[in-house]
């Protein structure tokens, strides 16, 4: 890689220079959330864990990734002081051997304010909460972070960084903007300078909704939209996987993707500045090492340890006892708009009833308030021995990746998703919507070729749902040699591909060629 010289406050933007580098560049890594941080670090960020999804697994697994692989990694988190979890961090401690070394204290930044020491969740929820989090976190990494860090490239997550790239370009920094999900947030200038953020510096590298004519006029009147400001400053974007990326672009999910949005995405992709590099479950999620099932196994001794599994699953859910029974697995949260829930609410009852002799089974384990239509459902129909419905638990999520045969995850737009992955790994065998992440991730078994690993439906409805989980039933009905070879071999598979040092190499090779090209404008 090559080293850059960047410009004092107030000088103007100067080229990247060529000089060979002494040093592996260092890279700050900004995220609102993370599961872990590597194990040994000796101090209160050691138990550290604020997680409202995905975003928070990926961070954690991408640090630890780049610096076993020898990156100068440092990052940037809001000290969520209530936010610790021994009994987890003893977990990666015990497990996570792929830890050789620890990150250092020195490359971890807490954002200190009041609104982070006492909170119980990474996000507000009310609207107000949410901005009032991402400024202060933003005007900490703003003001005090990257002046300590003084890194060579910064690598920011979702609108809640959505103001850094800006101020990367004021300062020649080059940024790396990953979207996990295609949600944003407006703020005047007004608002953020009332945080403590010096918005005249870099307010030239900001989108905002209507057009800014000059920074007077446009201080409190045209607001900035947080993940088109950083889309637009970002010197390079990546989704989560390849085929989101596409979808975006193509403006596929039109009503869920803002118009303004795409055309940002649209720019960087044909500018050659977006790519889509998938994630992958961080290494906790292994079946021969998961302290969170009832009995751990390989792909070669799964069947019995999955039946036990599957036991003491159903006994936790008040299920009917049966290590034969068909289980189905819902990870994802109950989200209608995004995660499909009301197709599978649509069906279940007639599922169910027309599998009764198979004893069907499905399990729950998710927050929404979707929940209570489930309920509705196993309580209107006397279903509680074939339907539970409990809050999400980490270890009972875990319990269910190895108990159950199947994962539903029948989302309308999926930006990458890992539960499916998940599944694959436990040897359960998702059963998706053909979209996004999910289309990367899960191809159409088939027995007589050996290939694929899940069940695919590509019309988004309930109908499409259906058919897929009658093919799920079908192959489990398939003599038990068949099964088991298939199944094995989806899981040899699956631990092989969707590794965090596979993710890990893409992003240092992404660097790597960041650092490589000139700093320019924002197109």
């Amino acid at each position: 890689m090559r080293t850059k010289k960047r410009p004092g406050p107030g000088k103007a933007e100067v080229p990247l220079n060529t000089e060979p580098a002494k040093r592996s560049p260092r890279i700050l890594v900004v995220t609102p959330e993370i599961t872990y941080l590597p194990a040994g670090m000796g101090n209160m960020a050691n138990c550290l864990r604020a997680k409202a999804g995905g975003l928070a697994d990926v961070s954690a697994a991408l640090v630890s990734a780049l610096f076993e692989l020898g990156a100068d990694v440092h990052v940037a988190l809001p000290h969520y002081r209530r936010m610790v979890n021994v009994d987890v961090q003893r977990l990666i401690r015990d497990e996570l051997r792929v830890f050789k070394n620890v990150l250092p204290n020195s490359r971890i930044h807490l954002a200190q304010d009041r609104i982070f020491y006492y909170r119980d969740q990474v996000y507000g929820q009310y609207h107000e909460e949410g901005l009032k989090i991402a400024l202060a976190f933003q005007r900490e990494v703003i003001n005090n972070i990257i002046p300590k860090v003084n890194p060579d490239l910064i690598h920011c997550n979702d609108w809640m960084t959505g103001l850094i790239p800006a101020i990367g370009r004021r300062l020649g920094i080059p940024c790396l903007l990953t979207i996990h999900n295609i949600h944003t947030r407006e703020v005047t200038l007004e608002q953020i300078e009332e945080t403590g953020i010096d918005a005249a510096e870099f307010w030239q590298h900001l989108y905002y909704t209507r057009f800014p004519s000059s920074y007077e006029a446009t201080r409190s009147s045209a607001p900035v939209d947080m993940l088109a400001s950083g889309i637009f400053a970002a010197h390079f974007i990546n989704t989560v996987s390849p085929t989101f990326l596409e979808e975006v672009v193509d403006g596929r999910h039109g009503g869920f993707v803002p118009e303004h949005l795409r055309w940002e995405v649209v720019n960087k992709k044909n500018a050659g500045c977006a790519v889509g590099i998938l994630n992958a479950p961080g290494p906790v999620f292994d079946p021969q090492t998961d302290r969170f099932l009832e009995k751990r196994y390989t792909p070669e001794s799964r069947v019995a340890a999955k039946q036990a599994n599957k036991l003491r699953l159903q006994d936790k859910l008040g299920l009917l006892r049966d290590r034969n029974a068909p289980l189905f697995y819902w990870p994802s949260r109950l989200d209608p708009l995004q995660k499909g829930c009301q197709l599978l609410a649509e069906i279940l009852q007639s599922m169910v009833n027309a599998h009764w002799k198979e004893h069907l089974q499905v399990a729950l384990i998710a927050h929404g308030e979707f929940q209570r239509h489930f309920r509705d459902i196993a309580r209107a129909h006397n279903l509680q021995k074939r339907i539970a419905v409990c809050d999400f638990d980490e270890g009972l999520s875990h319990l269910a990746y190895a108990g159950s045969d199947f994962l539903l995850m029948p989302s309308l737009y999926e930006p990458c998703g890992l539960p499916q992955m998940i599944g694959a790994i436990y040897g359960s065998l998702p059963i998706v919507h053909d979209t996004g992440g999910l289309h990367d991730t899960v191809s159409p078994l088939n027995v007589d070729a050996g290939t694929g690993n899940g069940f695919v439906f590509r019309h988004h409805d309930a109908n499409g749902l259906r058919w897929a989980m009658e093919q799920a039933l079908a192959f489990h009905r398939l003599p038990g040699r068949t099964k088991d070879r298939e199944i094995a071999r989806i899981m040899n598979e699956s631990t092989t591909r969707f590794t965090h040092p596979v993710t890990a190499r893409q992003y240092i090779d992404l660097y790597e060629k960041m650092l490589e090209r000139p700093l320019v404008e924002p197109f």
